[in-house]
This record gives C-alpha cells, sequence and structure tokens, in this order.
C-alpha cells in the first residue's frame, strides 16, 4: 500500500485529503503544521501534499529539507496562482503544483502519474549539498564527480546524510554499520570517517560535509 504524508494545517481540508486517498486505496499520514511534517517523514513515505502557508516551517523550507533527505515526489497545494511563485517552487525542485479549489479527480490523477514515475527510477537518492548517494546502486557524486567507497564508509555516509540535523553517537553509528562485527572499535570508525572526509574533500575542496560533535559523534555540517 503506497504511503502519503498530507501537510496541511486546515483541519477540514486535511481529513477530506485524507478521507480521499483512503478510500481511494492510500495509507496516509496527517500533519498541520511543517515542523511535524518533517519529523512525521520517513523513507518509506511515497509521496507528500505539501500546503505553503504553514504554521511552524514554512512550504519552501520544508520542501528544501524534504529534498536534503530524499527524492520524494512533493505536490504542492494552494490557492497561491501566482506563475512566478510556482516557478520558484519548481526551482526549489518541487514535481507539481495544484491550485486550490481542486477537484479531487485532478488530485489522484496527478498522484497516480507521480507515483507512477516515482517507482518507475526504481532508485532511492538521498541528497546533502551537491552530494547525490544512491541507496540502490550504491553510488556516490560529489560535485558531479563520483566518489568510490567501501562498503562501511558508504553505509556511514549514507546514515549521516539520512539524518543530517542529527548528531549519530558512536555507539549508533557503530550498530548501523558494523552491527555485531566485534573488531570495529571507536578507531576504526574514526580512520573511516577520515577517508571519507578526504574522498570528499578530493571531489570539492572548497566545501566540508562532515563534522565532529565532541564527546558525542559526527554529523553533517550545515
Amino acid at each position: 500500500m503506497e504511503k502519503i504524508l498530507i501537510i496541511e494545517d486546515d483541519e477540514n481540508i486535511n481529513n477530506m485529503i485524507k478521507k480521499l486517498l483512503e478510500s481511494n486505496g492510500y495509507k496516509t499520514f496527517q500533519a498541520f503544521s511543517g515542523t511535524e511534517g518533517l519529523l512525521l517523514y520517513n523513507e518509506k513515505i511515497d509521496l507528500v501534499l505539501l500546503d505553503l502557508m504553514l504554521p511552524g516551517k514554512t512550504g519552501e523550507e520544508v520542501i528544501k529539507e524534504l529534498k536534503q533527505k530524499s527524492d520524494v515526489p512533493i505536490i504542492i497545494m494552494s490557492a497561491i496562482g501566482d506563475i512566478n511563485k510556482k516557478l520558484d517552487l519548481f526551482k526549489l525542485n518541487a514535481n507539481d503544483y495544484i491550485t486550490k479549489p481542486f477537484h479531487n479527480e485532478e488530485l489522484l490523477a496527478r498522484i497516480k502519474v507521480h507515483l507512477k514515475s516515482s517507482h518507475k527510477q526504481n532508485t532511492s537518492i538521498l541528497k546533502y549539498k551537491d552530494i547525490e548517494l544512491s541507496t540502490n546502486e550504491f553510488t556516490v557524486i560529489c560535485n558531479k564527480k563520483n566518489i568510490i567507497l567501501t562498503k562501511h564508509e558508504f553505509e556511514l555516509l549514507k546514515a549521516l546524510i539520512k539524518n543530517p540535523n542529527q548528531a549519530l553517537t558512536k555507539s549508533m553509528l557503530f550498530d548501523i554499520v558494523w552491527g555485531d562485527e566485534s573488531f570495529a572499535d571507536e578507531n576504526t570508525l574514526n580512520v573511516h570517517i577520515s577517508k571519507i572526509r578526504n574522498k570528499l574533500k578530493e571531489a570539492n575542496k572548497d566545501e566540508d560535509y562532515i563534522e565532529t560533535i565532541w564527546g558525542i559523534g559526527y554529523r553533517m555540517k550545515k
């Protein structure tokens, strides 16, 4: 069952869309602010319906943060019909724009098209700054240059990019990357992080990507 996140602060509209989608076979998640939407989002979400005028994080801020995490399709729902506004949103990588009030059949048709296109690509791309990491193809591009990472380096970078605003403790990274491998220790982790940094630096000497949070672990540098 495909999963759709509805980020809409108008409770009546949010509930109406939820009822429409669930009657058409989709599983839905409801958020009533931009901040709540970002907290609810995870990689299992197949598509996001996003209002622009939101409390907390604005629609534009939500687009930016979601697109840093993944290439999930985002359909904007807004009463703003200005063409320049629409073009600005497409520049932020929004996938579609439907003007309120809309016909239910049109919304369902747009959702179907984007879900089909997303599944056809059959790839999950994580993005941060100028890094693109494909979790299906196990490739990393930085500054438009291919980066060759080992398995453990790839898993470390993936874990950090998937949680760009969170400091991941060394214990968390051990569990995610090495699991029960007994030879992994703090020095092993530090060496791997250093190698990732060096490879990214070779691709883009003007950018720093990973920062050390002393006494805790690592996170992506803002």
